[in-house]
């Protein structure tokens, strides 16, 4: 007589015994070319974005900021890789954008030609204050956009995930 027991551990054994040596079908194993398999995978090529704060009248500051400007776009496009950079400017830092106290306007003109992925914002609400203290128009060159304010620039930017620096 056949016991249930016996029949049990044959099928149990019979089981385990295929599961270790026959293949694995061609839906479980998913093949790659020999090339895909050398290749790291593909890096998310996302655009990174960098607004640079200036709010002090010191032509180093200013220089630092540009400094800091032009290096990480170098950094990113030798990568291959998108970047986005707002050098923001309120308070004293606005000469940095005026057209007639502008320690770096020269060079301002010529990283913004040769630069598209650097941007320069100047504060409307400096700008107007200037203009109240100092009775006359306040200039800004060429290259700059005159935003609002420029700390709510800066702010909304962050809050859009921007990275802050503040040379």
């Amino acid at each position: 007589m056949i016991r249930f027991e016996n029949v049990f551990r044959t099928s149990a054994a019979v089981l385990v015994a295929l599961l270790i040596v026959a293949p694995p079908s061609a839906a479980q194993v998913k093949k790659r070319p020999a090339a895909q398999m050398l290749k790291p995978p593909a890096v998310d090529k996302k655009l990174h974005r960098l607004v640079l704060q200036v709010n002090t009248n010191e032509p180093a500051t200013m220089n630092l900021a540009l400094n800091n400007a032009t290096n990480v776009a170098q950094y990113y496009k030798d990568l291959g890789e998108k970047v986005a950079i707002e050098v923001v400017t309120f308070g004293p830092g606005l000469h940095m954008l005026r057209d007639d106290t502008s320690p770096v306007k020269e060079r301002i003109k010529a990283i913004k030609a040769s630069t598209p992925a650097i941007s320069f914002k100047a504060c409307g609400n400096t700008q107007e204050n200037m203009h109240k203290a100092e009775n006359k128009e306040i200039p800004i060159i060429p290259e700059a956009t005159v935003v609002k304010s420029g700390v709510v620039r800066v702010m909304e930017l962050q809050e859009q995930g921007w990275t802050y620096v503040k040379p």
